[in-house]
This record gives C-alpha cells, structure tokens and sequence, in this order.
C-alpha cells in the first residue's frame, strides 16, 4: 500500500512529519514565546542599573511622554509588524497556488491511510510558522539585549529626576552609581533604561526584510520590471521611518536603532536562507557525476590515439574482396628468387 503510494505522481508518504510537528517544533514554539513573555511583562530577568554623569547632556533630552503618545503608537507598529507580512503570504500562496505558479509545487503529503496534507496548507502553516517563530525571537534578543546593557534613552535624566544636591553633584564630571538616585515614576524609570537595541526597529526591520525577501523570491511578475522593487522599497521605507521617528522623539540614540535594524535584518536573513531555503521546494541530490577517463600511473590523463590502417592490411583486404567477387581461387605471386653472385665469379671478372 505503502508503495503503491509513493509511485502516485504528486504524492509523497511521511511518517514522521506529524510527531516531530507535536513534539518538536510546536514545544520549541511554546517554549519561545513563554521566554518571550518573561521577558516583556514580568521581573524575572532585572535590567541591568547604569550609573550616570551629574548633568549629563547626552541624557537630558525632555522626556517625550508614553509610548502610547508617540506619532507611531507601539499599538499601530505591532498591527503593521504582524498584518502586512501575514496578507502577504497568505494572498502571495493562493495566487501562486491556483495559477501553479513554478517553484511552489509540492507534493502532497500522506501519513497513514486517511491524513492528507495539501501543498497549499503546508506552505502557508510553514512560512508564517517560521515568521512567528522569528518575530518572537527578535523580541527576545532586543530584550535580552536591554537587560543586559541597561543603557539610558536620550531623555532618562528627565524622566530619572535627580535630586543633585542630595547626591552631592558639584561638576559634570561626577559619576553617580547609586541604584536610588532617581525620584521619578519607577515604572519610567525602567522604561528610560531599555535603550539597546531599539525592540521597535528591530521588529519593523524583521517584518519588512521577511515580507521583501517573499515578493522578491516568489512573486512573478510579467511585463513590468517596477513592482516588486516599488513594493519592496515601500517596506524598507516604512522600517526605516520607525527608527527615524524614535530617534526624533528622543526615545532612542542612533546606535540603538542601527543596532536595532542589524538584529532584525540579521535574524530574517538567516531564516529565510537557512530553514525555509528561499521559499522554494526542497530539490533532490543531484546524481552521482560520471565516471571519468581512467588515468595513467604518472597522475596525467591517457590520450586515445587514432588507429591506422597498415598498407600491408589494406593492399590483402582488397585482394580478398576481388577473390571473392570472381569466386575464383588467387594464388598470391611467389617471392622471385634472389641471385647473389658467387665470389668466383666476382674474382674473375
């Protein structure tokens, strides 16, 4: 039954893709975004507490308000950061599918006698698996990253609130390291030290550079050059205008939306290259290269000469040929004696 399956054109048996699918990659899922949420909304991994220079300029930029006051809301880039990439791929797959597109046919995949998996829901499940998977993982290393570091946003000092004559501030070269010289709102406080990377250009980047990569890879397009590049640049643009209005809004420093935009660039690239293998099927190995000529003891390859038909051979397979087309017997002419003169005779003379 088995193989009366696989030599079905268009199908292809598999018994193992739905357990390592249950026990693989659904748990290594759960178990990243469980990281993912201790690390946005719980304590269980403490920012890391920079001190600060009396005075600092670098950091007294006036605190902007909320995030949720900004002209580009957390709320609307997480919206954006999800929906455009997710209609994307889901309009890009069932376009492809129906038109049969080249390079996105694949097999269907049976398991047992009863389960069928079409091509069309495995690509969409595989393709927006793998972009969750690296959306989650995007946000754990920006917030990794914050932790770690704890480097002050441009506006920490107004929203930190010193009190310099307590902390006995006479220049601005004094360095305070103490853990509770802000009198500001704590929550603030800790938000004014998630500086690096900035997780807003991060995501934007992941979700652009993922979205770019599929119109780019897949989409074919006939008689026009200009819109997978127009698509593609529109994208990119609207990434670029996070970090742009983060950094005009005194949220983040240069460095940490550049840092940003090489961790999510980084992390879709990889994804995109390495475990989905540019949105195309998986191909076969190719086959085994032919065996070449055999080679000589010295390491040089042999040479074939010509061959070359001996007179002697030529002139005795033209006689047979005339033997035979007079059906008479030939008598080859004897070999005429040879005389040598005697030495007597060569004396007299």
């Amino acid at each position: 039954m088995m193989a009366a399956e696989e030599e079905k054109p268009g199908l292809k048996s598999s018994s193992s893709i739905v357990p390592c699918f249950l026990f693989v990659e659904l748990v290594i899922m759960a178990g990243t975004v469980l990281l993912a949420y201790y690390f946005e909304y719980t304590d269980t991994f403490p920012v890391h507490i920079q001190g600060f220079f009396c005075y600092d300029k670098t950091f007294s930029k006036p605190y902007p308000g909320p995030d949720e006051t900004s002209k580009i809301p957390p709320l609307l880039v997480y919206s954006l950061v999800t929906g455009i990439p997710c209609f994307t791929i889901l309009m890009g797959e069932l376009v492809a599918f129906f038109l049969k597109a080249e390079g996105t046919q694949e097999k269907t995949i049976v398991t047992a006698d009863c389960c069928y998996f079409n091509p069309l829901l495995r690509r969409i499940v595989r393709f927006l698996g793998v972009f969750s998977f690296g959306l989650f993982t995007t946000t754990i290393f920006a917030n990794a990253g914050q932790a770690v570091t704890g480097n002050q946003t441009p506006h920490f000092l107004s929203a930190c609130r010193p009190n310099y004559t307590a902390l006995g501030c006479t220049s601005n070269m004094q360095y305070i390291t103490q853990p509770r010289a802000c009198t500001g709102n704590p929550l603030v406080v800790a938000s004014a030290r998630k500086s690096f990377p900035s997780k807003d250009a991060a995501l934007s980047v992941y979700s652009a550079v993922y979205t770019v990569m599929y119109v780019t890879l897949v989409f074919r397009t006939k008689g026009t050059r200009l819109t997978k590049p127009t698509v593609s640049l529109t994208l990119l643009c609207l990434a670029m205008l996070v970090g742009v209005v983060k950094v005009a809004e005194y949220r983040n420093h240069w460095a940490d939306v550049l840092a940003g935009f090489f961790t999510g660039g980084a992390i879709a690239v990889f994804l995109v290259t390495c475990v989905i293998n540019n949105f195309q099927q998986t191909r076969p190995p190719p086959p085994p290269p032919r065996p070449q000529r055999p080679e000589s003891v010295l390491g040089m390859p042999m040479v074939a000469l010509p061959c070359v038909e001996s007179p002697l051979e030529k002139l005795r397979g033209d006689l047979l040929s005339q033997r035979s087309h007079d059906h008479q017997p030939y008598r080859f002419p004897a070999t005429p004696d040879v005389l040598i003169p005697s030495r007597s005779i060569s004396s007299e003379v």
